[in-house]
């Protein structure tokens, strides 16, 4: 058998497609303030499964600058809409800013509130939800986007590896109407410690 390439992580990372000025803006800015952002490997993630899924409405819990909402309306077909909810007005604005910056501002629509009163208001249909806010409303947020994706839809769901998040890891799992699976990652800010994602397909 062959043996494992060594240091794998920097390795892969070698295969991460070139990030524009704007992201690289983005994550020197989060490193500097200490804002929460995905980073490039989950948002090219987020890009792929968003073109695969061949999604036109996006829905995402937890804007931040933006950094991640710039990746998945990228990956949005002519006339595709993304939707993402933002509690903090501030950086509401400021994610607002960086979507003109990035062309999309006709493509994205920030929404500024409490994540779950601003689903349970909500009626659209969504092929793609990004969920990542703080993880103890990952649990009480599942029913509103089970409504609101639609059958075939994917659910993606950001640090899971979180214990937080274990009332969600576990409902959803042993929730019927979802094909699950969760991935290990790494957390490169706060090496040595793991994260996880969470890749949900509702099939029903």
């Amino acid at each position: 058998m062959s043996p494992m390439i060594p240091d794998l992580e920097n390795y892969f990372r070698g295969f991460i497609p070139p990030r524009d000025a704007l992201l690289l803006e983005l994550e020197e800015e989060a490193a500097r303030e200490s804002i929460p952002l995905v980073g490039p490997v989950v948002g090219e993630l987020l890009y792929i499964l968003a073109r695969t899924a061949g999604a036109r409405n996006v829905l995402e819990l937890g804007t931040a600058t933006g950094y991640s909402a710039i990746y998945l309306a990228r990956a949005l077909p002519p006339g595709g809409k993304m939707i993402t909810l933002e509690l903090d007005e501030a950086m509401a604005r400021r994610a607002r800013a960086n979507f003109v910056k990035a062309g999309l501002e006709n493509r994205v629509e920030v929404r500024v509130g409490q994540a779950l009163d601003l689903m349970a208001a909500m009626s659209e249909t969504f092929d793609l939800i990004f969920l990542d806010i703080d993880k103890e409303s990952y649990l009480p947020a599942l029913p509103h986007c089970r409504r609101l994706l639609k059958v075939g839809g994917l659910l993606v769901a950001d640090n899971v590896g979180f214990a937080g998040a274990d009332p969600f890891n576990r409902e959803i799992f042993g929730q019927g109407g979802w094909r699950v699976v969760h991935l290990l990652s790494w957390l490169p800010q706060h090496s040595p410690e793991k994260d996880g994602l969470s890749l949900a397909l509702r099939v029903e």
